[in-house]
């Protein structure tokens, strides 16, 4: 094949990807308003279990889920539906990120809450298939990727607002090989996507009182898609006077944060796709690594939570799946209940994740049979939760006695 046969080919892959993102952007501009969930009759939670340690640690998230809405439950208000089938075998049968019969089943829920899944990659024995956790952003439109990031004892109170659908993830499995020299991948920004995401963390900051939020991008190298992210930042900036601002680059960004002296200053950060996933695991170490975290992923019409680490297959290969601990994703189920409007036991299950993982730690979990197996831990939490005096303990935690 020629070189001009070559380009011609390149131009019509291109082309293609053009037509796709012009389509989204009109999607975009039609969405309606974020959905009341209290004027729903019945709000629909799914359980998705997903891979390795996915179902183990789900169900004892799953557990206290139940444990807390058990009212709200038997009253109807509430359904608990388990989703099975988003597993890597089941999704390599279908030679899909997310089979038809499983989205279907995940756009009959409000909100999910799902176990890690596994993404091929080189040398894997399954075929090179889209990241379920990315197609489930692009078919849900889960713009937000809300992680936050707690360590009091340090001063740390951050919250990242990683936009989900766009940048290099979203075109991620549409690069192509020109010919066996050239490999071209793109990356994609919009004003449309942009907008939402950066207009989502100004409104948090202004709300939740912290006041300050920081821009990351690489625009003095990036011009295009990263300098249109950062023109949209300055603009919507101008509507929220109160709110203080800057913009840093994403590698001086991953410095900063291990600044003593520095990073008590940050406190809502909003990023491009890729950085945000790189800047949120780095930020998740300081609270005990990314095991310990959970993310919430927003939409206006529908909401994931889910932990941020991997699947771990070599804990199941090895047997020890049921020592996995599940502290990543019942954080990420607390932020589902607050989400959802359920404040008041949100707040109790976040005070119960500290006072058992970093204050008293009567059981530990170590991944291995010398530690607490992840049912012993989530009873270790429900036992927490009905203690009267929660509050006290966490309190104590909070001023280190």
């Amino acid at each position: 094949m020629k070189q001009r046969e070559y380009i011609e080919k390149a131009k019509e892959h291109f082309g293609i990807l053009l037509e796709q993102q012009f389509a989204r952007i009109e999607k975009m501009k039609a969405e309606e308003d974020f959905t009341d969930y209290s004027k729903l009759d019945e709000l629909v939670i799914g359980i998705v279990g997903g891979d390795g340690i996915g179902p183990y640690i789900t169900e004892e998230a799953r557990k206290i889920i139940e444990f807390l809405l058990a009212d709200e439950i038997e009253a109807g208000r509430i359904v608990i539906k388990n989703i099975d089938g988003l597993t890597i075998e089941n999704r390599a049968r279908h030679q899909q990120a997310i089979p038809d019969d499983i989205l279907a089943e995940l756009k009959k829920c409000h909100v999910i809450l799902k176990g890690p899944t596994t993404t091929p990659r080189a040398g894997d024995p399954w075929p090179n298939i889209e990241s379920a956790n990315v197609a489930m952003r692009k078919e849900l439109d889960l713009f937000a990727n809300v992680r936050p990031v707690q360590v009091p004892e340090q001063g740390i109170d951050w919250v990242f607002y990683r936009e989900n659908t766009e940048g290099a993830y979203a075109l991620g499995s549409d690069g192509i090989m020109v010919n066996e020299d050239l490999g071209i991948d793109f990356t994609v920004t919009t004003y449309e996507g942009s907008y939402r995401i950066i207009k989502a963390a100004f409104e948090h900051a202004k709300k939740s009182g912290k006041n300050r939020l920081t821009v990351v991008t690489k625009a003095n190298v990036i011009k295009t898609t990263d300098g249109l992210f950062l023109d949209i930042a300055r603009e919507i900036a101008k509507d929220y006077p109160e709110v203080e601002w800057d913009d840093w680059y994403i590698d001086i960004m991953t410095a900063k944060l291990i600044d003593e002296k520095r990073r008590q200053e940050f406190k809502v950060f909003v990023l491009p796709n890729l950085y945000g996933d790189i800047l949120t695991d780095e930020a998740a170490e300081f609270q005990g690594g990314v095991g310990t975290a959970g993310s919430a992923n927003i939409g206006k019409r529908y909401a994931m939570f889910e932990a941020i680490h991997g699947s771990a297959p070599r804990m199941v290969q090895e047997g020890r799946a049921q020592y996995a601990d599940p502290s990543s994703i019942i954080r990420a189920a607390a932020m589902l209940l607050e989400h959802i409007g359920f404040q008041k036991e949100a707040s109790r299950l976040q005070m119960a994740l500290d006072i058992c993982g970093n204050y008293e730690k009567k059981i530990v979990m170590t991944g291995r049979d010398n530690g607490a197996t992840g049912d012993e831990y989530a009873e270790y939490i429900m036992d927490t939760l009905q203690d009267s005096k929660l509050k006290e303990r966490w309190e104590a935690y909070r001023a280190g006695n």
